[in-house]
């Protein structure tokens, strides 16, 4: 395939790639995502399910589709309807009218909404699938082996960025609980200078300030060492 064939696909992969590199938040992003693969392939809808590991389910966590009922489609089972199967089977699956589809768990939902042909693919990082990406048409549609791989690099690309997200997240969470710690070491040796107290007797009596007033550990702590600070200046 060469890039001057489908300029609006490279564009669109583009918009999406820099869109992972900025500071946008995670939703924002998934949404950009789907509007610009619709806009993209002409899809009448496009959605991305995303799989929760401890349930082993996908639900629609973004589309740009209005509609309140497709928005709210119940949650399927990994191996469950067609996009459970691309999860299952970590392939790209194509139909080519979901309203006959008897593997299609809507069917009614998509006679509703007036759409027709399918597109499903994996969206997959470090060697897992995390969910799909879904792109329909309102009319029957062959997708062309092109269509297909584009559709699946946007599916990669959104993955990465749901996985950035969750580093950056895990990180800053890790990153807290390092200063909370070391905020807490502090104010221990604090109060054990003043008051004579053991390590263990100076974690009782900030433990029991946070129960009384209701504030975290964290916040007794740096209460201690601003009062500390002002002591000595």
């Amino acid at each position: 395939m060469r890039t001057e064939e489908f300029p609006d696909q490279i564009k669109a992969l583009y918009e999406i790639s820099r869109a992972i590199t900025s500071e946008m938040y995670l939703e924002d992003i998934l949404k950009l995502i789907v509007a610009v693969t619709a806009q993209v392939l002409g899809s009448k809808i496009c959605s991305i399910m995303l799989l929760d590991e401890k349930t082993q389910t996908l639900s629609i966590k973004a589309t740009q589709a209005m509609s309140p009922d497709y928005i709210n489609k119940p949650p399927l089972k990994v191996g469950e309807g067609i996009a459970g199967r691309v999860v299952a089977e970590r392939r790209p699956i194509v139909v080519k009218d979901v309203r006959q589809e008897k593997n299609y768990k809507y069917r009614d939902i998509a006679q509703q909404e007036g759409i027709v042909s399918l597109l499903s693919v994996p969206m997959e990082v470090k060697g897992r699938v995390i969910g799909v990406l879904n792109t329909y048409t309102s009319k029957q549609h062959r997708y062309t082996k092109q269509e297909i791989e584009i559709l699946s690099s946007i599916a990669n690309q959104a993955a990465i960025a749901i996985e950035n997200t969750e580093l950056l997240v895990k990180t800053k969470v890790i990153q807290e609980e390092l200063e909370t710690r070391k905020k807490m070491e502090r104010a221990k040796g604090i109060l054990m200078r003043q008051e004579n107290l053991t390590e263990e007797q100076a974690y009782e009596k900030i433990r029991k300030f946070s129960m009384d007033s209701r504030k975290s550990m964290r916040e007794i702590s740096e209460a201690i060492i601003l009062s500390e600070e002002i002591k000595k200046s």
